[in-house]
């Protein structure tokens, strides 16, 4: 059991970490990412520090469910219903959006391959973390 717990932990963690890392990128080097991204100017950046602070923000259920990803199961839900909305959403802003430029689509694939893997991560620490009932407390009834 502590072995599960452990390895769901890491692979919450895993995801959570790069989402930190993605908001220090943009909170950091927000006049680098602004205006790759054709934010210039004040508001570009303001914008792009709000992008890295919501980032932040996302991560509160994955480091809740990290503490223990069987008690705080509902914190890993919530984490991987956030990871699924953010996957199909970047999905639908690139297939809806028309003229796109280069740096915009290239961000969206990145964003939607991190999401998708961070979703694949999370569904594993769940089944690795699901509740198996203990061997002498499985019921076996004949039919």
């Amino acid at each position: 059991m502590r072995a599960r717990i452990w390895s769901s932990r890491l692979l919450i963690l895993a995801v959570a970490a790069w989402n930190i890392q993605a908001a220090a990128v943009l909170l950091l080097q927000t006049e680098l990412i602004s205006s790759g991204l054709d934010l210039d100017g004040p508001t570009g950046m303001a914008v792009t520090r709000g992008i890295g602070l919501l980032f932040l923000m996302w991560n509160i259920p994955y480091l809740v469910a990290a503490i223990h990803p069987i008690r705080h199961r509902f914190s890993l839900y919530e984490a991987f219903a956030m990871q699924l909305i953010g996957l199909v959403g970047e999905i639908v802003i690139l297939l809806t959006t028309p003229n796109l430029s280069i740096a915009i689509v290239n961000t969206l694939n990145t964003y939607i391959y991190f999401d998708a893997a961070g979703l694949g991560l999370l569904v594993l620490a769940a089944y690795i973390s699901r509740r198996t009932p203990s061997p002498g407390n499985v019921n076996i009834t004949n039919s």
